[in-house]
């Protein structure tokens, strides 16, 4: 089989890369081990992504936004920083920008399952389903993939979508720097007596953090980071306990707390690739740029990136140049290192400065959120960042 792009990793920012691509004259696939039933119907991970209103605008113009349900989206009207058992506050308002909301909350299977929908039906876009890439050679010319099921296909660009321990990366000797923060990302849904109001939380407490979001309802999506050698005593609490538990902490703003269906734990580390690309070859979404969910930056990172190369790439078909040369390649690189450079190892920083224990870390966490309130130049950055359209 012979394609002009094939994407290994049909997650959604593989698929959205897809459906940018599928306008232009290009035939497209994509491969991933999953089976389709998985990917039409993704199962629940207790995963709830934050999306700027780039990302939206991103996502309405491949069709994926209008195939997820509207009442299933939450609106995130105002963030509040809180450093420790301190009353005090970086506060983010939606009213200080010109938009009425600072961003969107979705559940992570729903857009899988509309960025599915969307590439499954357009006509540039193959997905080749419950296989794996055994390996693959690329020369001059074009990329050779040697399929799990012994299948061989040919292209002329090979995208690796395939995760922050891409073996696709590996294999091209792609180096990636690699952070691990030995901590235990565990998540779940929770119910409340009061109503949120469409605040987001993230409390950074000693050790640990404890991020509160807003979803439909009187629900909240509850982000815990915890260092990895205490994760499984959170896992195995009994649900009487962990509600008490995450109430406490959260000084009952939200009154009584009910956790609802299971939790869910993931290893964390970040890593950023030295590079994102090669002849013929390109990184996007994780495999090239994996970030502490944090500030949220992850899959809005990997829609930006996937713009990014698509329309390099289509600048290149305009121009009847070789898209998928190390020259034009070289474009996407350096747009999108300079997009993802700074706001990784920024938020680097910021973890490492929240996590520590050390008495100048802790005077430094009071006048950071201090700083950031009272000096508006900063608020204004943060916000224009969530907010941007461009």
């Amino acid at each position: 089989m012979n394609f002009d792009v094939v994407i290994v990793g049909a997650g959604p920012v593989g698929l959205s890369f897809a459906r940018a691509l599928s306008a232009t004259s290009l035939n497209i696939a994509i491969i991933d081990r999953q089976t389709s039933t998985s990917l039409a119907n993704p199962g629940e991970d207790g995963r709830e992504i934050a999306l700027t209103h780039l990302s939206k605008k991103l996502l309405t113009s491949f069709g994926i936004w209008q195939e997820i349900d509207q009442n299933e989206i939450s609106l995130i009207k105002e963030a509040k920083v809180i450093n420790g058992a301190s009353p005090y506050s970086l506060h983010f308002n939606h009213q200080d920008t010109s938009e009425n909301t600072l961003g969107h909350l979705i559940p992570n299977r729903l857009i899988r399952a509309a960025a599915y929908k969307v590439a499954k039906e357009s006509k540039a876009i193959k997905i080749i389903t419950g296989v794996g890439v055994d390996s693959f050679n690329i020369d001059a010319n074009k990329a050779e993939i040697k399929l799990s099921n012994k299948e061989i296909i040919h292209c002329r660009l090979m995208i690796a979508a395939d995760g922050r321990l891409s073996s696709s990366r590996r294999s091209m000797g792609i180096p990636s720097e690699v952070k691990d923060f030995g901590k235990t990302v565990i998540v779940c849904k929770m119910e409340h007596e009061k109503p949120h109001s469409n605040i987001a939380y993230e409390c950074f407490h000693y050790g640990r953090t404890l991020a509160v979001l807003p979803m439909v309802g009187n629900y909240s999506s509850i982000v815990i980071t915890i260092s990895s050698d205490q994760a499984d005593a959170i896992m195995k609490m009994k649900d009487q306990t962990f509600n008490q538990d995450i109430q406490s902490r959260f000084n009952s703003r939200l009154g009584g707390m009910m956790v609802v269906g299971k939790k869910y734990s993931y290893p964390l580390f970040a890593s950023h690739a030295s590079h994102f690309h090669a002849n013929r070859f390109a990184l996007i979404g994780d495999a090239s740029v994996g970030m502490h969910p944090v500030t949220a930056h992850g899959f809005n990172l990997g829609l930006r990136g996937s713009k990014t190369l698509a329309t390099v790439i289509e600048e290149a078909l305009a121009s009847k140049l070789d898209f998928a040369s190390v020259e034009i390649l070289s474009k996407y690189n350096q747009k999108h290192q300079r997009s993802t450079r700074p706001l990784y190892y920024g938020t680097n920083l910021l973890v490492d400065l929240y996590n520590s224990e050390r008495l100048t870390a802790k005077v430094l966490r009071r006048l950071a959120l201090r700083f950031g309130n009272n000096f508006w130049p900063v608020k204004k950055l943060i916000m224009g960042q969530l907010t941007e359209v461009q």
